[in-house]
This record gives structure tokens, sequence and C-alpha cells, in this order.
């Protein structure tokens, strides 16, 4: 009965321990991510991290590392949590992300986020695109909306956003 008894217990804390099925963000918060993630990779910004000064692909995909890891644990439900999460600082030093465009003023990658975030919101109210279903032949894909490259989002961003 002893044996049992164990046995039992070694089972139970095992599957206590099993990774719990895991739900991916809902569309609308990867669509955001992704587009902000781009936004990034193709700003040709500099990005401060851990005390050294990075160029726009390797921020990028650290980031990406990083939401992939929260997303995967259920800890992403808007992009805004992408934002404070996983592009506001170091999970390591505590240490706060930069961003430097061309030879501009050092801002915080949280505030530079949060205004490309709620440009390319407004973006998407002016031209519907938040109304658009994704067809079957995109379910359980990851989205990439690039508005970068879309001559009404260049507009408005370039009215919003002179350099």
């Amino acid at each position: 009965m002893n044996l049992r008894l164990t046995l039992s217990a070694v089972l139970m804390l095992g599957l206590s321990l099993a990774p719990m099925a895991r739900a991916e963000p809902p569309t609308n918060v990867q669509i955001e991510v992704n587009f902000l993630l781009g936004y990034i990779d193709g700003s040709a910004c500099e990005f401060y991290r851990n005390g050294t000064w990075r160029d726009s692909k390797a921020a990028q995909e650290h980031l990406r590392d990083k939401y992939k890891y929260l997303a995967a644990r259920n800890l992403i439900h808007t992009a805004e949590d992408f934002i404070e999460m996983a592009a506001t600082k170091s999970s390591f030093s505590g240490q706060p992300y930069k961003v430097r465009c061309n030879g501009g003023a050092t801002v915080t990658s949280n505030q530079w986020l949060y205004e490309e975030l709620a440009r390319f919101r407004t973006f998407k109210e002016k031209t519907g695109l938040d109304s658009v279903e994704p067809g079957p032949d995109r379910a359980g894909m990851s989205y990439a909306f690039d508005a970068s490259e879309s001559a009404e989002y260049l507009l408005l961003t370039s009215l919003n956003h002179p350099s």
C-alpha cells in the first residue's frame, strides 16, 4: 500500500508540473505586436540594451524572443503588455532600453513604441483595418501587417510625426 501511495504522489506531482496548453494572444494583439516588431526592424535606429548600442535587427530579434517567451506563458494580452514586459527594460539588469534614431535625441523604448502604437491604431481606425477578420487560409498563423510600406500609413505618420 505504501508503494501505491508513493507512486500516486509521484504521478500527481508529475502531472502538476506538466506544461499546460497555452493560448496565443488574441489576433489583434498579434497584429499590433508584429507591426511593432517590424517597425523596430525597419527603423534603422540604434537600441541601447545593457550598456551596448545595437542595430535595429538585433533589437527586433531580442524583443521577438522575449515576446515568444512571455506569450507562451499567457502573459501577453495586449500590445501594451508586450511593451511593458518585453520592450521597456532588461529582465536581467533592470536597465531601461533606449532608442536613438538618425543621431537624434535618445528616448526610452517604451515612449517610442507607445507613440508608434498610437499612430498605428489611428491608421487602423481610419482605414477600417480593425473590422477585417483573417480568412480561413490564415487560421493559426502569425499575422504581420506591414503598415510601414503602406502609402496611407507613411502619409499619416509624416503628418503626425515630422522628422
